[in-house]
């Protein structure tokens, strides 16, 4: 059963980083997707970005393209999330999700498990 810990979220001002990090343990294959959703108060949860583990492949939300930055270290099975240009629309509750087995990232809306218990991002003045 994969498993997934988020880290790394906090307070920050306008204009801040952050950066966001997710162990997983449990996957057994290396056809796997990683993706970052959050979800703010009131609304409903989005996909923020999602990287293929094999070859890096990335895929962004328009909303956080050029500022946000998912990567991953396969050997530690970590994907994580820098986040720069912080705005106070990005705070929302962020998590972590696999898509096993992945082949790449192809859609933003393809279906991901989300697996750990999220990282409260605000973002405010």
């Amino acid at each position: 059963q994969v498993q997934l810990v988020e880290s790394g979220g906090g307070s920050v001002e306008p204009g801040g980083s952050l950066l966001l990090s997710c162990a997983a343990s449990g996957v057994t294959t290396a056809w796997y997707c990683m993706g970052w959703f959050r979800q703010a108060p009131g609304k409903q949860r989005e996909p923020v970005a999602h990287i293929y583990a094999v070859n890096g492949q990335t895929l962004y939300a328009d909303s956080v393209k050029g500022r946000f930055t998912i990567s991953r270290n396969n050997a530690k099975k970590t994907t994580y999330l820098q986040m720069n240009n912080l705005k106070p629309d990005d705070t929302a509750m962020y998590y972590c999700a696999t898509r096993i087995p992945c082949y790449g990232v192809r859609s933003l809306q393809d279906s991901y498990n989300i697996g750990g218990q999220g990282t409260q991002v605000t973002v405010s003045s």
